[in-house]
């Protein structure tokens, strides 16, 4: 194994590396980079559906839906579901897990549906599932738990 290789991989080539465009970038930056092209097509209390084309930004290596870019809509479409309950804040992620059961390719329209499965004063917890939009064929299925502060009295 070449570790030099593998760290040269995570730090990336350091003469192209431009540091202001990263410091830069505006905030909340990867929420809005893996959310483009979100639709959404059915909100009500403690439920949301959207969907979405698999966009170019969005591949790994092996051309499809990358994992991390599951993950980040598994936290932003489960904190949409929480909202839609009527709290006043999504809190802060405690536990997220996704299970990823198979591929979505470049072009590819899939399907992300959460659901509010609690809703407390403490602690909320969703699922997510992402689809494939042609036959419903179950790309990816997460699970998250978020802490809900609680609001201030003063």
């Amino acid at each position: 194994m070449n570790l030099e290789l593998v760290k040269q991989y995570l730090e990336g080539d350091k003469k192209d590396e431009d540091e202001s465009k990263v410091a830069n970038l505006p905030p909340r930056f990867i929420e809005r980079f893996v959310a483009k092209g979100i639709k959404v097509d059915l909100i009500e209390p403690g439920r949301i559906v959207c969907s979405m084309k698999v966009q170019p930004h969005l591949l790994n290596a092996g051309s499809f839906l990358h994992g991390g870019a599951t993950a980040t809509l598994v936290d932003l479409i489960g904190s949409a579901a929480i909202f839609t309950t009527g709290v006043s804040s999504s809190g802060v992620s405690v536990e997220i897990n996704v299970s990823y059961l198979d591929s979505a390719f470049l072009d590819e329209e899939i399907e992300i549906e959460s659901k509010a499965l609690r809703v407390g004063k403490a602690v909320a917890v969703v699922s997510v599932e992402l689809r494939k939009k042609k036959d419903g064929k179950l790309i990816a299925q997460g699970r998250h738990t978020k802490y809900l502060a609680p609001r201030s009295k003063l």
